[in-house]
């Protein structure tokens, strides 16, 4: 089954507690179908880099088996950029720069390579962009999964409604789901997200784990107790990646299999922030993802008699 990951590959700047970094290579996509891989193996990338994108990047992701076809290089013109200062918590973050460069004129090209697509995965990106990949399409995925942000609910609210009526999956965090619905109870705030068109929601909880609705189902996910937490950028997207690639590469879309997915993006996600930027995803095998995984497991594990 192939699978399409469309979003930003960009530059981050990133603060912490812990320390800081220059220019590193970062963005939505890029965290995605570098989880994802891990899963599955045909993967293809639809994003856009300006010619001060370093190859060595896009080496990375062809060593991971990510196909750089859809990946537009504008000469003459910067790779986007964004700047983050983490707060102690490390929950919350300001953002110091963006520059959208090439992002501000992006215009998504599929390549013919890439119309056997089965599973899509929109990273978090303009709504109307986000919606031009699906009707570029030949075909419906047989399932799409969508990622998005508040900055998306302040300034394109209608389009944002439009393209969440058109996905199978919508990933959010707890705060972007009260804000999207008004609503402070996350079960009522799921409630109103499904009547919006999903067929499942995901809510990102951070270090709080992550909540699965289907219908009248409910799942929870706890998150891994990590030690040190270095840098947050990207947990997000790689929890994705890796909750897609499973789909991906079990070809099943029953609410058994999300919930299992849900255990494979949260580890993957557990791995993300234990370095700066992508440090860790580059140097992590499978048999450790399927340690991690086990962890989980263990985790939530237990044996209980009612009387």
């Amino acid at each position: 089954m192939s699978l399409l990951v469309i979003g930003t590959v960009a530059f981050d700047a990133i603060e912490t507690p812990f320390g800081k970094t220059d220019k590193i290579i970062g963005g939505a996509a890029t965290y995605a179908s570098m989880s994802a891989s891990f899963f599955q193996k045909k993967m293809n990338l639809v994003s856009v880099v300006g010619e001060d994108f370093p190859q060595e990047g896009i080496d990375m992701l062809n060593h991971r088996g990510i196909n750089t076809a859809g990946l537009q290089i504008k000469q003459g013109e910067k790779t986007f950029f964004w700047s983050g200062r983490y707060h102690e918590d490390m929950n919350s973050r300001d953002t110091l720069d963006t520059q959208l460069n090439v992002l501000s004129t992006f215009d998504p090209v599929i390549p013919e390579s890439y119309q056997d697509c089965e599973f899509l995965m929109l990273g978090n990106l303009m709504p109307s962009i986000q919606m031009s990949v699906l009707q570029r399409l030949s075909r419906r995925p047989k399932l799409v999964v969508m990622d998005t942000m508040n900055f998306w609910m302040e300034v394109a609210m209608p389009d944002l409604l439009q393209m969440i009526s058109m996905v199978d999956v919508l990933t959010i965090n707890d705060a972007e789901a009260r804000q999207l619905t008004g609503e402070y109870s996350l079960v009522k705030a799921a409630r109103k997200v499904l009547s919006m068109g999903p067929r499942y929601l995901i809510i990102k909880k951070g270090e709080h784990g992550a909540l699965l609705f289907h219908g009248e189902n409910v799942f929870f996910a706890p998150a891994l107790p990590l030690e040190e937490v270095f840098d947050p950028t990207g947990a997000g997207d790689t929890f994705a990646g890796g909750f897609i690639g499973y789909l991906a590469s079990m070809n099943d879309t029953s609410f058994d299999a999300m919930k299992r997915a849900v255990i494979y993006g949260s580890a993957m996600a557990s791995f993300c922030v234990e370095k700066f930027g992508l440090e860790r995803m580059k140097e992590l095998t499978e048999a450790q993802v399927d340690q991690r995984v086990q962890q989980f497991v263990e985790l939530t594990d237990f044996e209980i008699t009612l009387v």
